[in-house]
């Protein structure tokens, strides 16, 4: 009896592992199927490759801090166009509107209101005690073992927000004397603001991220990964909003008054580089960026989350820069700043004192002048950009021919490159480095952000995979 009884759960087991149709071969889940890269909105694709980076021209400034290398680039997808006003003020919005819910739920934790007592109660924390009724599973368990307890300084760190009620900030629509409060805590004084104008308190704007110092944490040689981990989390908190008073600042004999006042926010110039945001602030949105992807993606049950954005490391820069083009001096070819008509190929300072030859006094549109070769505009000129490499006069020396990554250093200085509108043409040249601190922010400074792409890819087969 016992051996029929075996015989059978054996047969039963092999019927069951047949089922799924795979005659007892290796096929795997996904046979026939070919992964595809999601080309993300905005952004070309950077086909990986083989190039000279570094100064095979004339060094100008004598700098020798460029010699030629050849570097192999692994494959990566680039933003069209330095980030714009319009896209950098979305980022500004999310965290104002992410404080200002905050500070209404607190509220009304404080005053234990929630959705059903009305006025703030509508923006209390959706896991308070107040909606635990309305809690799936997953969220009960992270409030009582998490939220409810002082787990680290922020105590309301992790909490979840109603976003689905509108913030007003029409003073008629005003729920209640506690939303007032809060309104009130978040604006500039009265008694500090002029021709009737409410702003918002811009030092309020602060943006706290984590991430993975990988560096630290592959070098680690403690034995538990799980302290491993905890000790190389690195959380970040900083104000993101631009510094508009550059404009001022550096040209102090110029009446830059009206770009201090309107060039961040007026919609005239939304599709303008946004400027005066530094290294760190840079880094923030790029952080913000994939987490804003990566909630999208969840809260549209897609599991599959996207690679993370970041700045270019400067020979990424350099290989985009040059749109495929070997040797080439500027990412149009060269020798010179002008094609064949004698147009101007970018936003720079063509001639001595006269900003406005190329059609531009200050910054323009973020797709002005004709792309390179991948696609990309401005890529010199219109503002320098900055890369996440730190700046030594001897990092080609040390540098991988092998998908370099960048060196760790406590240099503060990072690299930024292409020129800019205030600059001449030689620091438009795609191999020319130029560096500033990343604690300062400049008018002729911005950035755009990269994603590595999954996979092996050259510009062989990067067409396909591009569709």
């Amino acid at each position: 009896m016992k051996k029929i009884i075996t015989l059978g759960v054996l047969a039963a087991l092999m019927f069951s592992c047949g089922a799924g149709g795979d005659r007892g071969e290796l096929m795997g889940g996904s046979e026939g199927k070919r992964w595809r890269n999601t080309k993300p909105h905005g952004m070309s694709l950077i086909p990986g490759g083989t190039f000279t980076m570094g100064q095979a021209n004339e060094d100008f400034l004598g700098a020798q801090d460029a010699p030629t290398k050849t570097v192999t680039i692994g494959s990566f997808y680039m933003d069209e166009t330095e980030i714009s006003n319009n896209q950098y003020r979305k980022f500004v919005d999310w965290v104002k509107d992410s404080i200002t819910r905050t500070k209404l739920a607190v509220m009304a934790d404080d005053m234990g209101m929630g959705a059903d007592a009305g006025g703030i109660g509508q923006y209390a924390f959706l896991d308070s005690e107040e909606n635990l009724d309305k809690m799936t599973p997953y969220q009960r368990y992270m409030y009582d073992n998490y939220y409810s307890m002082d787990m680290s300084e922020d105590i309301y760190a992790g909490r979840r927000l109603n976003k689905k009620i509108p913030i007003t900030g029409d003073t008629k629509k005003f729920p209640d004397e506690y939303y007032v409060e809060v309104m009130d805590s978040l604006y500039i004084p009265a008694s500090e603001t002029y021709n009737g104008m409410t702003t918002f308190d811009v030092s309020k704007l602060k943006f706290k991220y984590t991430y993975v110092d990988v560096d630290g944490a592959t070098s680690d040689q403690g034995t538990d990964p799980r302290m491993k981990r905890k000790r190389h989390l690195k959380t970040e908190t900083l104000l993101i909003y631009p510094d508009t008073t550059r404009w001022i600042k550096e040209f102090k004999y110029s009446y830059n008054e009206p770009m201090h006042n309107d060039y961040f926010w007026h919609e005239a110039f939304g599709e303008y580089p946004v400027v005066g945001v530094n290294w760190h602030q840079a880094k923030a949105f790029a952080a913000w960026r994939t987490m804003y992807k990566n909630t999208y993606l969840q809260a549209n049950n897609q599991t599959k989350e996207v690679h993370e954005f970041r700045l270019p490391m400067e020979s990424e820069w350099e290989y985009a820069a040059r749109g495929g083009l070997e040797g080439a001096m500027y990412p149009w070819g060269g020798p010179y700043a002008t094609d064949e008509r004698g147009c101007f190929m970018a936003n720079f300072k063509p001639n001595r004192f006269d900003y406005a030859a190329d059609g531009a006094m200050y910054t323009a549109e973020v797709r002005s002048y004709p792309p390179n070769g991948y696609n990309l505009y401005n890529m010199a000129g219109n503002v320098s950009e900055w890369t996440s490499s730190p700046y030594e006069v001897s990092a080609y020396e040390f540098m991988s021919s092998m998908k370099p990554k960048n060196r760790q250093t406590d240099t503060p200085l990072k690299v930024v490159r292409g020129g800019s509108w205030r600059d001449p043409a030689y620091f438009l040249q795609v191999a020319t480095r130029d560096k500033e601190y990343a604690d300062s922010s400049r008018s002729y400074i911005g950035f755009r952000t990269v994603q590595s792409v999954s996979g092996s890819m050259s510009r062989t087969n990067a067409a396909k995979m591009a569709r």
